[in-house]
């Protein structure tokens, strides 16, 4: 049995030698968290089973490409890229299936979810907004918001200090809110409704010039 103190870096490197008790203890360390954050994403309690056995399958398969450190972020990708995957098949198949429509999402979650693809929101002011955020703020958005990272994780999955993810965070939200007010001033966007004309533009008989 290997130390309790053991790091992630020290079980992966041990999974990859083909350790299997080394792979209990990554899962016993790490199978909670996970699951909690694929169960955010997906509300059907089996696809989530099938997508955490799949993310410790490819995690057996696949740990000597971890490049060291803490495994929180490189597992949580596995498991994303899984959920993805997953969630692609069931679509296929309950493709005729009528489904309710979800509930209509807050213009914050309607951003966020932005993030998770922006191909279809390219047209809009959504997307239009999140267009002018650079790359690595989009990411941080991504890792801390729609991937439900805490600080550190997403600090080890972009390989940034902790500062620079909280930082880029708060900027992030800035810009975006300036973004989308900027974005609905421009050309196209929904006109405003019809006000009363101003004092300096009414006929001096009463009459609007």
């Amino acid at each position: 049995m290997g130390a309790p103190e053991e790091n992630d870096a020290a079980l992966l490197r041990a999974v990859a030698a083909g350790d299997q008790a080394a792979l209990a203890r990554l899962y016993d360390r790490h199978a909670g968290w996970l699951q909690l954050r694929l169960t955010r994403r997906c509300s059907d309690p089996e696809t989530v089973r099938e997508v955490l056995q799949d993310t410790f399958v490819t995690v057996w398969r696949s740990a000597g490409a971890h490049r060291g450190g803490e495994a929180g972020g490189w597992l949580w990708t596995i498991a994303a890229r899984r959920l993805v995957d997953a969630l692609r098949v069931r679509e296929r198949a309950e493709r005729y299936t009528p489904v309710p429509a979800p509930p209509a999402p807050s213009a914050e979650d309607s951003v966020l979810e932005g993030l998770d693809g922006l191909d279809g929101l390219e047209y809009s002011d959504v997307g239009t907004a999140l267009g002018r955020l650079g790359p690595e703020l989009r990411d941080v958005l991504r890792a801390t918001v729609v991937d439900g990272l805490t600080t550190r994780e997403a600090a080890t999955l972009l390989g940034v200090p902790e500062g620079t993810v909280k930082s880029r965070a708060l900027r992030a939200r800035r810009e975006l809110r300036a973004a989308l007010a900027r974005t609905a001033g421009e050309p196209g966007a929904p006109p405003r409704p019809a006000t009363t004309p101003p004092s300096s533009l009414r006929h001096p008989l009463g009459e609007t010039a």
